[in-house]
């Protein structure tokens, strides 16, 4: 074997794919670089989106900072116009992190929530996502008299519960700022 045969058998293989690795991670860079911005705005727009139906009162929204000790609220906005704050936390359920969304007047009760896309098992921790479920918090305060969790589903509910009772708790921190 010469020099010449080695080079084209074992150094041009090496060469060739190396050059396209780095052409075909510099494409994938740009085509990032120009998808993510929209990729961003797109899901701040399906995010205030959810917030305006949450909360219909509200016209515009301002992030707060907050800082939930237990890790379970992720996000709080208040309404611009006064109306209230929305509040988004993640509990545990049976399937994985159950996302919910909580809406809650200037008055201290609950405009509506909504279970956000998870993974709980279909027909039973997915009826956390119903009218059904979801109906029974609309209108109430922070104690929550009345709301009850599904039989057989008890995981899933729960971690609703928790939810927005840990809403309550933020709802009552960033009111008195």
């Amino acid at each position: 074997m010469n020099k010449n045969s080695t080079f084209e058998a074992l150094v041009k293989p090496v060469i060739v794919l190396t050059v396209i690795c780095i052409v075909v991670s510099g494409l994938l860079a740009v085509t990032n670089g120009v998808t993510a911005p929209i990729i961003k705005a797109n899901t701040e727009a399906t995010a205030n989106a959810a917030r305006v139906e949450i909360l219909p009162e509200a016209d515009s929204f301002t992030k707060l900072d907050y800082t939930d000790a237990d890790g379970i609220i992720t996000e709080v906005y208040a309404a611009d116009n006064g109306a209230g704050y929305v509040i988004s936390g993640s509990g545990k359920g049976y399937g994985g992190a159950l996302p919910v969304m909580v809406g809650i007047s200037a008055d201290g009760t609950i405009t509506m929530i909504k279970v956000m896309d998870n993974d709980e098992t279909p027909g039973v921790g997915k009826k956390t996502q119903e009218a059904s479920f979801t109906d029974q918090f609309t209108g109430k305060d922070e104690t929550l008299d009345g709301v009850t969790t599904i039989s057989g589903a008890t995981i899933s509910s729960t971690a609703v519960l928790n939810v927005v009772e840990h809403a309550f708790v933020a709802y009552n921190t960033v009111k008195e700022a």
